[in-house]
């Protein structure tokens, strides 16, 4: 089959470059069954816990000291080779594409699959898709590595399960299996014949006269789109530290997402940087397979259970009788406001067995939003006592057991889960360097070096982690004025509107992006809500004869004003330096947004009204 080709039914373009697997080696599992009750529930509170001044310092020092600690360099130059695509094969060759198409999404995940999904439906024909990868799935395509699953239920986090028919085999799915329910998706809903694989989009730029945008690719490509969506994520551009003398490493090495299953570790030393939400996943099963294992950790992980478990029989059965049975599930698990509680997935509740998730408190009086803020940072704190308990009641070592505890509130930093992770420095094999506070400042030819000891290595594996909402997506969309959208935010501060707007940047819509609310603690919900406002905007211009829909400056002022002090009166929740809050440095409202009741209501006064929006006919 050609890799373009005409579609004689409408005359439109479809594709077939989606690219073959690499190696039959890339392949996995994610969280395994723990039997032992010991590791799957938290200890008791131990007595006496309290947020008290003491700790509030405790937890200041701890983030004080690693202030400026936090250096990541672009993947470039002589590291690009990171970058490249393991999983796929050659990709497959066509002509440049200089035409024109209605609409055009950026990324071939969840989202740009739940788009199409919901474009298709609306009756919108002419959509084609761009991705860098040589398949579907986004985060799932990249993200390989052992051990990986998703930190949500899957049950709720997955979508369009109803019309599927499918049922993930865990609660919390393999990324592996979650990949391959990508490609079902992509194959029932003829995804793949309006995405042009292994295309990366390098520039966006605005015609006023025409009132299109133009695409330009690394693959040749100057295509012409009324519509641009950016769909690619949130967590996609991987990070490296900065660490002196990295190139001059002569073992083999890979950053997490980009797994090299064409290396043999079986036996190995290695080396992992990093001990976040991947490698917390990661290093249970390097545990299982290498000769040595060094984890050089800056910062813990607070590591909470994770409890696994097979999706049932009875579960099998009676959800494939039961009509919207996911979205009933999805819509309960996001009324979950405590990120623990929504992490923990309470079955009983999310299968509308009761009511609620928890015993509500009563309070004499109606607090104010200080007092309730002062609660949770103490219920927060209590959490974090018992996950520290934790590390104490499992690593026999003292000394480790003391650096693997987390310092910082809950959810400040990506809470992580795992039932194997705290058991594996038990084994004498598997060896903790703590690198606290500034992390490791030197890589040889041989391996790592870190105070006065130099620790050879046949493999160095990088979980550096990604850049949170990738400054790259921004800097290469050219709007109105013929600044890029990045440069307009850093002269004018980030200004959106409901996160999927920017002014001077008409016809251009922003999935999961700076401000961008609606969602909860599982992601379906955000890119749900996107999809849906997308939708309802192409079918609101088609109704009023628009060609061209840019919003008003004053809309976006009062909604990022808005972000920013939702965001302040939040922030003593996020006291911490994580990639949310862009390590301390970000401007408050600048990334993630935390109201997703208050932008709903907003959207709705919007769509009610249409005072935000600036129509152009076409």
């Amino acid at each position: 089959m050609p890799a373009i080709r005409i579609d004689p039914s409408n005359g439109l373009k479809l594709f077939d470059t989606r690219a073959s697997k690499a190696s039959e080696r890339i392949a996995g599992k994610g969280y395994s069954i723990v039997a032992d009750e010991a590791l799957t529930t938290l200890p008791e509170l131990p007595p006496g816990a309290s947020f008290n001044a003491e700790e509030q310092a405790r937890y200041r020092a701890f983030k004080e000291a690693r202030r400026g600690a936090a250096d990541y360099i672009p993947m470039e130059g002589e590291f690009a080779k990171y970058l490249a695509d393991v999983y796929s094969a050659e990709p497959i060759q066509r002509a440049p594409l200089t035409d024109e198409c209605e609409i055009l999404v950026v990324g071939a995940g969840f989202a740009g699959l739940l788009l199409w999904h919901k474009l298709r439906a609306a009756g919108f024909q002419d959509v084609r898709f761009c991705e860098k990868g040589g398949d579907v799935g986004g985060t799932w395509y990249w993200n390989r590595y052992p051990g990986i699953a998703c930190d949500v239920e899957s049950y709720s986090y997955l979508p369009l399960l109803e019309e599927t028919g499918y049922v993930p085999t865990m609660k919390f799915a393999s990324g592996f299996e979650i990949l391959e329910y990508c490609q079902k998706l992509a194959d029932q809903f003829g995804f793949y014949e309006h995405c042009l694989f292994h295309t990366t989009v390098e520039a966006t730029e605005w015609d006023e006269a025409a009132g299109r945008w133009t695409v330009t690719t690394d693959r040749g490509d100057a295509m012409r789109a009324r519509i641009v969506i950016l769909a690619n994520g949130i967590l996609t551009t991987p990070k490296l530290a900065r660490i002196a003398g990295m190139e001059t490493f002569q073992g083999q090495a890979f950053h997490t997402s980009r797994w090299d299953y064409g290396v043999d570790l079986t036996g190995k030393t290695v080396g992992i940087i990093g001990t976040g939400a991947t490698a917390v996943q990661a290093i249970p099963e390097l545990a299982k397979t290498v000769g040595q294992l060094y984890v050089f950790q800056r910062t813990p992980s607070s590591v909470d259970v994770r409890d696994q478990r097979a999706t049932s029989e009875e579960e099998f059965k009676s959800w494939a009788q039961e009509p919207g049975w996911a979205r009933a599930r999805r819509a309960r698990f996001a009324k979950i406001s405590q990120g623990r509680a929504a992490m923990k997935a309470n079955d009983d509740y999310l299968a509308g067995k009761v009511p609620d998730f928890k015993v509500r408190k009563q309070y004499e009086r109606e607090l104010s939003p200080e007092e309730l803020i002062a609660k949770q940072l103490d219920t927060n704190f209590r959490i974090m006592e018992q996950i520290r308990a934790r590390v104490d009641a499992i690593v026999t070592d003292p000394q480790t057991a003391a650096a693997l505890k987390p310092y910082y509130p809950y959810g400040c930093k990506r809470p992580t889960f795992h039932d194997e992770y705290l058991p594996a420095f038990n084994l004498p094999h598997v060896h903790l360097v703590d690198t606290a506070p500034t992390g490791v400042r030197q890589i040889n030819a041989r391996g790592v070096v870190h105070g006065e000891r130099e620790y050879p290595l046949d493999v160095l594996i990088y979980a550096t982690g990604f850049q949170w909402m990738a400054t790259s997506t921004f800097n290469m969309i050219t709007g109105r004025d013929g600044r890029t959208m990045r440069q307009t935010w850093e002269a004018e501060g980030v200004k959106t509107f409901l996160g999927l707007h920017a002014p001077g940047f008409p016809n251009l819509f922003i999935v999961t992006g700076p401000q961008g609310g609606g969602g909860s603690f599982n992601f379906t919900d955000a890119i749900e809500s996107h999809g849906e406002y997308v939708v309802w905007m192409l079918q609101t211009m088609r109704e009023r004869g628009a060609g061209v829909v840019d919003v008003r400056q004053g809309a976006a002022d009062a909604y990022a004003e808005h972000c920013r002090t939702a965001d302040i009166a939040t922030a003593p929740l996020r006291d911490c330096l994580s990639y949310y809050n862009g390590h301390g440095d970000a401007e408050p409202g600048s990334l993630a947004y935390y109201g997703g009741g208050r932008w709903r209501r907003i959207r709705i006064e919007a769509q009610s009204t249409l005072e935000p929006y600036i129509f152009k006919d076409a």
